[in-house]
């Protein structure tokens, strides 16, 4: 089988590029990718131009440049569309995959009949399919949703986004996010008590972590925040650099993150909205706790004792944070619930195939 995964930023996490960062969904993009390739499937990604020479292979996976398609703005998405052309041409896949929401998706479904490929749909958040991204991007997210709606075959990657595909006429085969694998054995002491990691996006809510820092003045807080929105990453800069408890970082290349979540004690989410957090599975292969603001995909918090989850309180995280640190006993309780949401849900042998199973059998998901 021929795959091509149409992502803006997946190939940067092959060359593992040191000045660039990929997002969550990108990460998993070139984590299914490789596997996929090791199983003896001819595995493309069609990539966001960058200034990467074309047509390269890494770890079995060939890099295609397909202009700049990911930039955002509508002239360079309009340009790029020959040369996504040209490129889908080229490679003659049997499917094409889009992980995450993206405008480009229907484009994809309208170019199928004219070069005979089958279009997969991941989602990667779950207000890209309960109406939220719609409601935000009126125009844009009526085309999405009609290409959601038309694709040969749909996956969630959690039992919760499964359900709602359901709800809303739409099947979806379910699998979970792969291990992201281990550069190096985790020893590191426990020297960071609260730890967030994500881009600067509002959906994030960066400024909240530093709300919990200001609040927990004795804590050590590392915050990891690479820049997206300007304006909103300018204001978390500053505000952050007068916080004598944190430690601001902008960007660490996604190879070397894993070593944050081995020093920290817990892991803070604060998010609106996401599917099954990278983070989440980091912190479960670093022994660390969970914190979080509202998101506990499938129950994991509660099914696993991995956290606390604050039900959209901020009093209750901080009143959280501070018990979670105050109690060794139980914090550890956690940081083994956290480990074996790891060991009993993520087996990455198991979950490409049930991904595979949604290619292979497409009428099932239709």
């Amino acid at each position: 089988m021929k795959i091509l995964f149409f992502s803006s930023f997946a190939h940067l996490v092959l060359q593992k590029n040191q000045t660039r960062t990929s997002g969550g969904a990108e990460l998993q993009v070139a984590l299914l990718a490789r596997e996929l390739a090791g199983r003896g499937h001819e595995v493309v990604i069609a990539g966001g131009d960058v200034g990467q020479v074309d047509r390269v292979t890494l770890d079995g996976v060939v890099t295609r440049n397909a202009g700049k398609f990911h930039t955002g703005r509508l002239l360079e998405m309009l340009t790029a569309i020959p040369r996504v052309i040209q490129v889908i041409h080229e490679e003659h896949p049997e499917w094409v995959v889009v992980m995450g929401w993206t405008a480009w998706l229907f484009v994809l479904w309208a170019l199928r009949p004219f070069l005979g490929y089958k279009l997969d749909f991941i989602c990667s958040l779950d207000s890209e399919i309960n109406g939220e991204y719609r409601r935000e991007n009126p125009v844009f997210g009526l085309l999405f949703e009609f290409a959601v709606r038309h694709c040969n075959a749909r996956h969630s990657i959690t039992s919760d986004q499964e359900k709602v595909f359901r709800g809303r006429g739409m099947a979806a085969t379910f699998y979970r996010y792969l291990l992201i694998p281990r550069s190096m054995p985790r020893t590191a002491e426990k020297q960071i008590d609260l730890l967030w990691v994500s881009r600067c996006q509002q959906l994030k809510r960066p400024h909240l972590f530093l709300d919990l820092v200001e609040a927990l003045p004795d804590t050590r807080c590392t915050m990891i925040c690479p820049g997206e929105d300007k304006e909103l990453w300018d204001s978390v800069a500053e505000r952050a650099s007068k916080l004598p408890n944190l430690e601001f970082i902008e960007k660490v290349p996604y190879h070397e993150i894993q070593e944050y979540y081995d020093r920290a004690r817990v892991f803070v989410n604060t998010s609106t909205f996401e599917g099954f957090p990278n983070s989440f599975i980091q912190s479960g292969m670093g022994h660390t706790a969970l914190l979080s603001l509202c998101i506990d995909p499938d129950g994991m918090i509660q099914v696993f004792g991995s956290g606390i989850l604050a039900d959209g309180s901020m009093e209750k995280m901080i009143e959280g944070a501070g018990t979670m640190l105050a109690d060794n006993g139980k914090l550890s309780s956690m940081q083994e619930g956290s480990a074996r949401m790891v060991k009993e849900w993520l087996d990455n042998e198991a979950n490409v195939q049930r991904y595979l199973d949604g290619l292979e059998n497409p009428a099932a998901t239709v």
